[in-house]
């Protein structure tokens, strides 16, 4: 096993293509079957999720997360920076989320979720944003 210049043991070529493969072809299902979730409940909820009863809202919701998950998996194929790939999942999540909401209004809730959670999308939307402008200048930091 081959060693990085700090000592520690690293994956081996074989290895290094199939944790990518893997983590490609992951994130890449998580999106899919998020977006399904998300854009077509009913098909999703007829094909995949056929426990009682439907809900939509809740497939939505269900959407949203899967997409962020995805997300993340396929941000760090790009970046090695964690804290910058944990933003782009939740953002990514945040964000579907709140349209999920906004889209769903009718369907309960409180009064206070749209709010709440565009705020909380749009404060990691921003987070998200300097921390790509800014990455690797503040401390030191990566």
């Amino acid at each position: 096993m081959a060693t990085s210049a700090d000592g520690r043991a690293q994956p081996g070529t074989f290895a290094q293509r199939t944790i990518t493969v893997v983590t490609l072809l992951a994130g890449l299902s998580f999106v899919v079957a998020g977006a399904w979730a998300f854009f077509a409940p009913e098909s999703f909820y007829n094909n995949v999720a056929t426990y009682e009863p439907y809900n939509r809202h809740l497939l939505h919701d269900v959407g949203a997360f899967q997409v962020g998950i995805g997300a993340a998996l396929l941000a760090a194929l790009l970046w090695s920076d964690g804290l910058f790939v944990a933003l782009v999942g939740a953002t990514a999540a945040a964000v579907v989320h709140e349209v999920s909401h906004i889209i769903d209004h009718g369907l309960g809730g409180r009064i206070s979720d749209p709010w709440w959670l565009g705020l909380q999308a749009a404060l990691l939307l921003a987070a998200l944003g300097f921390r790509f402008r800014y990455r690797g200048r503040a401390r030191g930091r990566p």
